[in-house]
């Protein structure tokens, strides 16, 4: 990748820059939460955009995970076929996260 992300004519944005004013908990909810979605598969497709990171699968760019972080929270939508509208959640602590795995998890199965 150059200094242009995936699928934009934007600089691109380095990810630690969405760590920068986050609580504690909060940090470690979106490091923990980006590890899982990269262990997903080998065909993920993180960009980084200015207010959020989105997770794809295959250079086709089907979303399925689109994270916003706040300082206290993650606001997150997620998309488990093209035809559904996103559903959106907020986790605020690990029960949160855990409780969303599995649906994550579904999205990028299915998403075609």
């Amino acid at each position: 990748m150059n200094k242009f992300g995936l699928f934009s004519d934007k600089p691109t944005i380095p990810f630690e820059n969405h760590l920068e004013g986050l609580e504690g908990e909060t940090m470690t909810l979106l490091l923990n939460l980006r590890n899982f979605v990269k262990g997903l598969g080998n065909n993920i497709v993180e960009e980084v955009r200015p207010h959020r990171i989105v997770y794809a699968k295959s250079l086709t760019f089907r979303i399925f995970l689109d994270i916003q972080p706040k300082n206290d929270s993650l606001t997150i939508s997620l998309r488990k076929s093209r035809n559904e509208s996103a559903i959106n959640y907020t986790l605020n602590n690990v029960e949160d996260m855990e409780n969303v795995k599995p649906q994550i998890a579904y999205a990028y199965e299915n998403i075609k």
